[in-house]
């Protein structure tokens, strides 16, 4: 299993072994209206992808960009072809999804999306499960934010995507795979570590360590202090982390405490390096599984979401969250 830190999985291009490459740079540097961008989201170089559009200029000759002051917009002519390379690009995910299931074969890349929290501590044991019984499929596992691997499912660069809560892109089909709950972590001899349970409105008076924006930690936790009569705003914002393990770090420290999965922290809690103190009331989360719409999936994405879910759902998972 190759795991990747961010951006698209190695070996994308080989993932649609049909499709023109001119279309996939084209679409790549419509959506991030950068050829700079588009470049590390293919993993090309930039002069290869600016290659790839020109010979595409070139084939229709016409201009499918301005380029003005150092940015660039879709002409009228590269408005119609992006929503033709869009629908070309999906004809292509489906045929090999489709040629998939007739052949009844059970190998090739499987792209999978996760946030950190899934990604780290409850999807690898599932992934190289299902590797073990399905030696021909090669997993290949994205770990990013939840908004980061929504984007890269909407654009079907990823087969599905775990992440937490619910998707706000209306390309996407979000279905609930399991419960998450969040407590308030910190150090042992932290104030808060005396308390058996924290009501939020006690939060505003310690130091705060928080993820980033975009994240669905984030997210989760800014809507339960809205509901609870609390502004986001209103804490003591003194740091992010980018993920759960830089913020057991930082909270180790002393600096602050955080607010994060209780299964990111069921080790350190358990040997007392860090303690953790349930919410009140409970902060309880769905994660969610997401998959394109209107995408057919072949039998080996459909395989890995059954058995996925079936271990997520699992009661060795769901003793594991409750004694987090």
């Amino acid at each position: 299993m190759r795991v990747c830190s961010t951006g698209s999985p190695p070996g994308h291009e080989r993932d649609f072994p049909m499709t023109d490459r001119r279309l996939r740079a084209f679409q790549a540097v419509a959506k991030h209206l950068s050829f700079t961008k588009a470049a590390d989201a293919l993993f090309m170089t930039q002069p290869s992808v600016t290659f790839q559009v020109k010979q595409l200029e070139e084939h229709f000759n016409t201009r499918l960009f301005d380029r003005t002051q150092g940015r660039i917009a879709l002409t009228p002519a590269g408005a119609v072809a992006l929503e033709y390379a869009e629908r070309i690009l999906g004809l292509y995910a489906e045929m090999d999804a489709r040629m998939s299931g007739i052949t009844g074969q059970e190998a090739g890349p499987l792209l999978i999306g996760a946030s950190t929290t899934l990604a780290e501590f409850l999807l690898p044991r599932i992934v190289g499960e299902f590797k073990a019984r399905h030696p021909g499929v090669v997993p290949r596992l994205l770990v990013a934010n939840s908004e980061q691997v929504q984007e890269r499912v909407a654009e079907r660069r990823l087969d599905l995507g775990f992440i937490e809560g619910d998707s706000h892109l209306a390309s996407l089909v979000t279905e609930p795979v399991c419960e998450d709950e969040l407590f308030v972590v910190c150090a042992p001899d932290h104030a808060l570590a005396r308390h058996k349970a924290i009501a939020p409105a006690m939060l505003a008076e310690h130091a705060y360590i928080g993820r980033e924006s975009g994240s669905g930690t984030r997210e989760v936790v800014d809507n339960y202090l809205r509901k609870a009569g609390l502004s986001p705003e209103a804490l003591n914002f003194v740091m992010e982390g980018t993920s759960p393990e830089a913020l057991k770090g930082l909270v180790a420290t002393g600096l602050g405490f955080t607010i994060m999965s209780g299964a990111a922290v069921e080790l350190e809690a358990r040997h007392g390096v860090l303690a953790r103190i349930p919410l009140a009331p409970r902060l309880i989360r769905q994660l969610s599984v997401v998959t394109a719409k209107e995408r057919i999936h072949g039998r080996v994405v459909s395989d890995f979401l059954a058995f996925a879910k079936t271990r997520l759902t699992a009661p060795a998972h769901a003793s594991k969250r409750a004694s987090a």
